[in-house]
């Protein structure tokens, strides 16, 4: 079980959000996006319960903030790897890879991202984020695919397939080394590869 962030002597409220953050990311890792309330974030924290208030409404806010902070991870990730390479079926490989490293090294801010249960449509900041995510992949399916919708197609396919890997990955099912991951972010990588090259030939 993971101990109490402890509260230095004098710290300023000026740390409160970013504590309370990270107590809601442990309490995530344990339990689950909806295993906890914001009092026992605050606890874990080593604040009043009152505390959070001051910068969330409730415990969807907090994990609201997090989802965001997961996309614009998940955005910095995908697109550094897709650096790696001028071809559009590689990047979606690496982008595929990149899915099940994040997935298996951040796996409270994945499941918060995907698990949480936030409505978007109520949270414009968040709607805005998962937004720049598909702006940022969209252009490498577009250079494979005709037409906005078509990509937006592939890109959901060989995202459904890494998803589908990385929950099996995380339960278990390909080993729990770190060979395993490195075997599965190739998996996922190749079955990109393959569902990219189906689509250039249809």
């Amino acid at each position: 079980m993971t101990p109490p962030v402890k509260r230095r002597s004098g710290q300023h409220h000026g740390d409160l959000r970013r504590v309370l953050e990270e107590a809601a990311l442990s309490l995530v890792a344990e339990r689950g996006p909806n295993g906890f309330t914001l009092a026992e974030a605050s606890r874990r924290a080593g604040v009043s319960v009152a505390a959070p208030y001051k910068h969330f409404a409730d415990r969807d806010a907090l994990l609201a903030v997090l989802a965001e902070r997961g996309y614009r991870e998940q955005r910095i990730r995908f697109t550094r790897a897709m650096e790696g390479s001028a071809s559009p079926v590689e990047q979606l490989a690496a982008f595929a890879a990149a899915y099940v490293r994040f997935a298996a090294q951040e796996r409270a801010l994945f499941d918060i991202t995907f698990s949480a249960g936030l409505d978007k449509a109520e949270r414009p900041s968040l709607a805005s984020a998962g937004e720049e995510l598909l702006a940022a992949l969209l252009p490498a399916a577009a250079r494979i695919t005709p037409g906005e919708e078509a990509a937006y197609d592939l890109l959901l396919r060989i995202a459904a397939a890494a998803h589908g890997l990385s929950v099996f990955l995380r339960q278990g099912l390909f080993g729990v080394s770190e060979e395993a991951l490195d075997v599965t972010a190739e998996r996922a990588a190749q079955t990109a590869r393959d569902i990219a090259e189906a689509s250039q030939t249809a």
